[in-house]
């Protein structure tokens, strides 16, 4: 497959630290999976994984395939970033994993200081059986109405309307909504994952 690999392991400027992240927002934002665009642009699934996470460089032939794919040119990814509005109801959807969750994310794709997701999370519906963590520092969930339970490793924790729950992003949990009307949340993940 296509595309040189170099390690590095400082963003050489501010710009090439949003190049992953704003490739990732492009692929999300045309409805394409990771192995679709790898695919079509001629390389692996891991490598454009690690590219939308900005743990490799790109060759300039790399870049310039994934871009074509996605639709974009090449001199938007090292535009400078702007500020952001997300009107209500249009913010893109995102999924995090789960069963009877809709999901949409509030901050910019290419935001990697943080994530902000609104879940609609239906009765029954969670995070699935199994503890998982997530690759940020800081995890915040808000309920703003319904309830959620939490699970984590030997405690569960039953959050209200109105409740707020901080823990390390490293902390394994899952989440359900145990009752019988939809629950909605508000996550915070620092840095993004």
């Amino acid at each position: 497959m296509a595309g040189e690999v170099r390690r590095f392991t400082r963003p050489h400027d501010a710009a090439d630290a949003l190049v992953g992240a704003r490739l990732r927002a492009a692929r999300q934002a045309a409805g394409l999976t990771l192995a679709a665009v790898a695919d079509r642009a001629g390389l692996t699934k891991g490598f454009l994984s690690r590219l939308e996470r900005d743990e490799v460089s790109p060759s300039v032939a790399s870049l310039v395939a994934v871009c074509s794919v996605l639709g974009i040119g090449v001199g938007q990814l090292f535009e400078p970033p702007a500020t952001s509005l997300v009107r209500a109801g249009e913010a893109p959807p995102t999924n995090f994993g789960g069963a009877g969750v809709r999901e949409v994310l509030l901050t910019a794709g290419t935001q990697r200081a943080l994530h902000v997701i609104r879940s609609v999370v239906e009765p029954g519906g969670g995070g699935g059986d199994e503890l998982y963590a997530l690759a940020c520092d800081v995890e915040f969930v808000h309920v703003l109405r319904g309830r959620l339970r939490l699970l984590l490793p030997g405690e569960v924790v039953d959050l209200h309307e109105g409740d707020a729950f901080t823990m390390p992003g490293t902390t394994p949990h899952t989440w359900l909504n145990p009752s019988t009307a939809p629950c909605e949340v508000l996550w915070v993940l620092t840095p993004a994952p």
